[in-house]
């Protein structure tokens, strides 16, 4: 049975010497958990002329970390829809009840791996006083393997850090002060669409 949710989040850019603030001072925010890592490793399915991410959506199975899983994310404004299968409804071939959710924009083709996501990611919980947790705070290091285009041509790599706030039971104004104290820290506020956009670029036209 596929679940849902909805996806608000902001993305910023950081280099390696980057060290995330305190966030404990943010309004509202009353604890910070110990940060906890995730090895994810992530496998994108499109079509050779990549209309997926092209259409802003994006369709993934991802092992690893508390949601592994196959997804697929949709727009929905300025957040996504994000809906989830268990990793079992599909290993090579993504699920039909998510493909079927994409059919106007596959029109009949069958996405295929395109790019290899390799992610280690730092999460750090935001929680109220009462203990709920109100945000995440995702630090990525990446490492982006996109499959060759041609028999002749060798695969693309590229790495790169980014910094992830999400909300979970918070709200806009939250999502704002973190964003505000990580730019403090010397975060940029990214202009990426999303991590598999970003990976490729270079066949988007440079779009990302």
């Amino acid at each position: 049975m596929v679940s849902e949710q909805l996806e608000i989040e902001r993305k910023f850019d950081v280099d390696a010497a980057f060290v995330p603030p305190p966030l404990d001072g943010v309004p509202g925010v009353a604890a910070v958990d110990p940060p906890v890592t995730h090895e994810l490793a992530a496998v994108y399915h499109d079509t050779a002329d990549l209309r997926l991410v092209r259409g802003r959506v994006t369709l993934r199975r991802r092992t690893g970390g508390p949601d592994e899983g196959w997804h697929l994310k949709l727009p929905a404004g300025t957040a996504r829809r994000e809906l989830h299968l268990p990793l079992d409804r599909g290993l090579g071939t993504a699920p039909p009840e998510l493909l079927e959710m994409v059919a106007d924009l596959l029109q009949g083709e069958r996405p295929a791996p395109v790019v290899v996501l390799r992610t280690r990611r730092v999460v750090t919980a935001l929680r109220d006083a009462s203990g709920r947790v109100l945000a995440e705070l995702a630090d990525d290091t990446v490492t982006a393997t996109v499959a060759a285009g041609g028999q002749d041509e060798a695969p693309e790599v590229r790495s790169w850090r980014e910094v992830e706030v999400e909300l979970v039971d918070g709200d806009e104004p939250l999502l704002s002060a973190v964003g505000d104290a990580l730019v403090a820290a010397g975060a940029q506020p990214s202009p990426r669409a999303s991590k598999v956009a970003f990976a490729l670029s270079s066949r988007l036209g440079g779009a990302g």
